[in-house]
């Protein structure tokens, strides 16, 4: 279970706050108006942001002061942050053995995610040989193969066209109930969040508000999620 425990992000003039609870294996959507804080919620529950004030919390133990590398969390963040000078096989592998020591069954498994993702047969290559989308898909391979039990997901499908951003949603959402693993993903696409999200947190006016059945939401959005999506509600 993942909860921001009274949860407070200030930095200059910006600022927003969070009270809620995720249960475990549950996958919810960030939606709202840009530069409502979304992706700073996300770096702050990945370690890559202070808080001024609050906790998070993961199954009860506190994580605040982790450092990243040592969070139940992966992120994929916007950029994909693959690493230039190592093979899209390198990358991948990362999500399983940092120091990239793989035995023949880890191998095994990154062939078997880069399929799942089509990039076979580029292995080999570096991310600058890629093309856009080539490289959020391996980024999500990464992320989809590291097993922490939280996952965050910063707009990983925005290079991707719409038939292979919905194969990919789908992929996720697949692998990660059948991993029971909890995600938080922000999307400005409502499609997005009704095709794979089981509840969506508006993040608005300075909150996060509660998590709430996508549906639900999206058929009776409040007034500031009715202006963001520029209609009385979505079905």
């Amino acid at each position: 279970m993942l909860t921001l425990e009274a949860l407070r992000l200030i930095q200059d003039d910006f600022s927003l706050t969070a009270d809620l609870t995720l249960p475990t294996g549950r996958l919810a959507a960030l939606i709202g108006p840009s530069g409502a804080g979304k992706s700073t919620l996300l770096a702050a529950i990945s370690g890559f942001f202070n808080p001024t004030g609050g906790r998070v919390l993961w199954n009860g133990q506190d994580i605040t002061h982790l450092p990243p590398g040592d969070r139940p969390v992966s992120i994929l963040f916007q950029d994909n942050n693959l690493f230039p000078h190592l093979t899209v096989d390198q990358n991948v592998g990362l999500g399983l053995a940092p120091r990239l020591r793989l035995s023949s069954d880890e191998r095994a498994r990154v062939a078997e995610i880069l399929a799942l993702t089509g990039l076979t047969g580029l292995g080999d290559r570096k991310p600058a040989a890629l093309s856009g989308g080539q490289q959020s898909r391996a980024a999500l391979a990464r992320t989809l193969l590291s097993g922490r039990p939280v996952v965050l997901l910063d707009e990983p499908f925005s290079a991707l066209g719409p038939g292979l951003k919905d194969e990919m949603l789908d992929l996720a959402a697949s692998l990660l109930r059948a991993a029971g693993r909890t995600l938080l993903m922000v999307t400005h696409d409502p499609d997005d969040a009704v095709r794979i999200a089981d509840d969506t947190i508006l993040v608005a006016d300075g909150k996060a508000a509660p998590p709430v059945h996508t549906k639900d939401l999206l058929a009776h959005p409040p007034e500031v999620l009715r202006r963001y999506l520029g209609k009385t509600g979505f079905s």
